[in-house]
């Protein structure tokens, strides 16, 4: 009943629609701007920037893992960075995230991943008990920061038109 597999180029509108199911769950849904060429041109090219993991209830689609690969420079080895577990809710109850959760585990065994990590919303109270239930501790000494869109030229030093502040580009 159910099957887990690697995505494919073709699986981009399936992709799109879990990513925009996901951004409604998380009470988001405008935020979530993502199209198929964007999910094609970046993670089916050459050099692909993440990897997506489709799981497949009675041959539908049911959820995915999204995740992709970062780098510890203490420990010098890559680490398998989460960023979106979700199963639709009509499919939940079937061990679908638990197999998704667990698959992802595996891929971290198998290419030596000294860290496999994710982030939860603080309100998802089952997802955080699900997740410790599977074995994961949370890191409360850890911050997550962030920069998006003009914010990010801020840091960068440049002004919304990519200007250097004080200089030229």
């Amino acid at each position: 009943m159910l099957k887990l597999r690697p995505a494919t180029s073709q699986d981009a509108a399936i992709i799109v629609t879990l990513i925009r199911a996901l951004a409604e769950y998380e009470r988001e849904p405008q935020a979530a701007v993502v199209t198929e060429a964007d999910i094609v041109r970046d993670g089916f090219g050459d050099s692909p920037k993440f990897h997506v993991i489709i799981a497949e209830w009675e041959s539908k689609p049911a959820g995915f893992a999204f995740y992709f690969y970062n780098y510890s420079t203490w420990l010098g080895r890559p680490g398998l960075y989460l960023e979106d577990l979700f199963v639709k809710p009509e499919f939940r109850g079937h061990g679908i995230g638990k197999a998704l959760l667990q698959r992802c585990a595996q891929i971290a065994v198998e290419e030596n991943c000294c860290r496999f990590q994710w982030q939860v919303l603080d309100w998802n109270q089952p997802a955080i008990d699900f997740y410790h239930r599977m074995g994961a501790r949370m890191m409360k000494e850890w911050l997550t920061m962030r920069a998006e869109g003009d914010e990010i030229r801020r840091v960068a030093g440049l002004d919304t038109n990519n200007q250097k502040v004080g200089g030229k580009k």
